[in-house]
């Protein structure tokens, strides 16, 4: 035989092989409820709307899922207002530790609410803990119809599909048991309000998700504590320090925190078994002086705060506890004055739970992160008027401020560069001012209708440009030609402006939300806030292109060079950041804490001076910038 076709044979032998090996790796599974594999645990198989189908909770143990699909098909009778929970366990370790995602059919179509992912602990569906932005979602869920689920899982990340919407309802970004595999399951009510029928799966490691956004820790976030073991309410005084109550056997655990400050203690204590359960978590707390400092925190169900052994506080924060209509979810809503003296403070928190989550957070309510490079010179607050654009006239070494809001008489102030308010109603007249800029000796503002033209050396307004059918016209950018590119960002549009004309220049959901910008040699710079990136569009193909993500929620205010080749950029919610020419960005300043907002900033290279406006906050800060 010739050697040829041998090798031929052997490699088709091959190929076959693997597309075996690909086929069962991708192959979907389907698994009847009468199939013998499924553990039934308070459920029954029914007829339900022409199906065969189940109706409570069930495991499917002989699977060990980690990446790909599950689909399944979901009735619910909501009529009522009946309340039911039907979801998805995966990725299950034990019956007390899974990955769910489960819907809400009474809050259907009216709360942002209606799908939420939940991790379980040691037996804790700790809902009240993971709420808001990759954990809960709105959804239409009409009643007594078979609806699709579906869910893909890869990695730390999920998408969750309700219906046949080509987009998922919800983006799980964080899966809280990490990388993981494990049983399915799925969890309904036995009383006729939810069903579960046509289920499958695939195990498939080939989904293409984008890559995880780093979680970077917020300003301010207490990250860890020391927390004790677990001990029945109805033994101690939840209202009494441990040296007070004779606990003189504490055993302490250290304990970090998530990114955000979360503290899920089911992480790390089990609660016991039908029975409230409470912890003790400690901090310390250091004071270069003796002050009072104001601090955010959130908890879950039940709170006493201790402050160097005296008692400071004590809340209850559980479901329905404090009006019918009460979740008792935990952010950092609630705030504590706390009288510090100079050196160490011991901070503790006995912390008890109830029912749907069992955690603490804890964050100093003004704290600022800072970069090196930054050095504050001056602050002016409340002696503007919602100052909202800043740009600098060179030719009188001057600062120019749009104040915003002003009872419908908003106005353009002249600001020194060492923060005196040189005129504060240097022009009057305009209505809700934004984006400025300079050229030829003429100060061009958008406001809510019009390009205004002002003359800076008699300081009076020479034209007002109607804008076409503006409904947010915005920021504001001129080329070496003179031509002006004028953001409308609720029309998603950037206006070009030449010679008292304008043209819709450029249009379209990859500009979505249309904020900031910035002519950089031969091309322009757009803030599209509605992904929260930059985009570089070409001024002669208008080829686009994204420089830098920020992720979505991001509001992309100022951009502006720094004179080495790199930008500023800043998200309005209260972060700027530097861009470099690879796109490296670096966080200069996040101000999200105190909410001080980043509007449409200035930096003026020659001095090397960062001016800051902060629109809703109302001040205006100047930082020197060593780059």
């Amino acid at each position: 035989m010739n050697a040829v076709p041998v090798e031929r044979a052997i490699a088709l032998v091959s190929v076959l092989l693997l597309l075996v090996q690909t086929a069962a790796v991708s192959q979907t599974d389907s698994v009847h409820f009468r199939s013998g594999r499924w553990e039934l645990r308070n459920a029954e198989v029914v007829e339900h709307l022409g199906r065969t189908c189940l109706m409570g909770i069930a495991f499917l143990k002989d699977v060990q899922f980690g990446n790909g699909v599950i689909e399944f098909d979901f009735a619910v009778d909501a009529a009522g207002g009946r309340r039911s929970y039907p979801g998805i366990l995966f990725r299950m370790q034990s019956e007390d530790d899974y990955e769910r995602v489960y819907v809400r059919p009474h809050r259907a179509g009216w709360y942002p609410d209606a799908i939420q992912y939940v991790p379980a602990f040691n037996g804790v569906d700790s809902w009240q803990l993971y709420n808001g932005d990759g954990c809960t979602a709105g959804a239409t869920i009409p009643n007594n119809q078979w609806i699709r689920f579906k869910i893909e899982v890869m990695g730390t990340q999920a998408r969750v599909f309700i219906g046949d919407a080509p987009q998922p309802s919800l983006f799980i970004k964080d899966l809280k048991h990490g990388v993981s595999s494990g049983m399915l399951g799925l969890s309904g009510t036995r009383d006729k309000t939810a069903y579960f029928s046509n289920f499958r799966y695939r195990i498939d490691n080939s989904l293409q998700f984008p890559p995880a956004a780093a979680l970077d820790p917020a300003p301010g976030i207490v990250g860890e504590w020391l927390i004790s073991q677990p001990f029945k309410n109805a033994h101690i005084d939840l209202e009494q320090y441990p040296r007070d109550q004779e606990l003189s056997d504490l055993r302490w655990q250290k304990v970090r925190t998530e990114p955000s400050g979360l503290l899920d203690i089911a992480r790390y204590a089990k609660p016991y078994a039908g029975e409230p359960t409470c912890i003790f978590a400690k901090t310390t707390i250091h004071a270069k002086k003796d002050e009072t400092k104001q601090y955010a925190f959130g908890y879950s169900d039940f709170v006493t705060l201790f402050l160097n052994g005296k008692v400071i506080f004590s809340g209850n924060s559980a479901y329905r506890q404090r009006d019918p209509s009460f979740l008792g979810i935990v952010g950092l809503n609630d705030y504590l004055y706390l009288p510090l003296k100079k050196g160490e403070n011991e901070l503790m928190m006995l912390v008890a739970e109830s029912f749907g989550g069992w955690g603490l957070m804890l964050q100093d309510a003004k704290a600022v992160e800072q970069h090196k490079s930054l050095t504050k010179v001056w602050e002016l607050s409340r002696k503007l008027r919602f100052p909202e654009s800043v740009v600098y006239d060179r030719k009188r070494d001057i600062l120019y401020v749009s104040n915003y809001l002003n009872a419908g008489k908003e106005f353009i102030s002249r600001v020194k560069l060492n923060g005196e308010v040189e005129t504060m109603e240097w022009i009057p007249g305009l209505v809700r001012p934004t984006g400025m800029c300079i050229w030829k000796d003429k100060l061009y503002v958008v406001e809510r209708a019009n390009l205004v033209e002002i003359d800076l050396e008699s300081g009076k307004i020479h034209n007002k440009y109607p804008i076409p059918e503006a409904r947010f016209p915005n920021d504001i950018a001129i080329d070496a030609d003179g031509n002006m590119y004028i953001t409308d960002s609720q029309r998603s549009i950037v206006f070009k402006f030449k010679d008292g004309q304008f043209e819709v220049w450029l249009q379209g959901s990859e500009i979505g939300n249309a904020n900031g910008l910035l002519v950089d040699s031969n091309r322009l710079l757009v803030g599209a806030s509605s992904d929260g990136t930059i985009k570089s569009v070409d001024l002669k193909d208008k080829k686009i292109s994204t420089v830098v993500s920020l992720g979505p929620g991001s509001i992309m205010d100022g951009i502006k060079a720094d004179g080495k080749g790199n930008l500023l950029i800043s998200d309005y919610n209260g972060r700027v950041f530097r861009v470099s020419t690879s796109g490296e960005r670096t966080l200069l300043l996040n101000t999200t804490v105190p909410k001080y907002f980043c509007a449409d900033f200035e930096y003026i290279p020659e001095k090397n001076l960062l001016v800051i406006p902060t629109l809703f906050d109302n001040r205006l800060m100047a930082f020197t910038f060593k780059r």
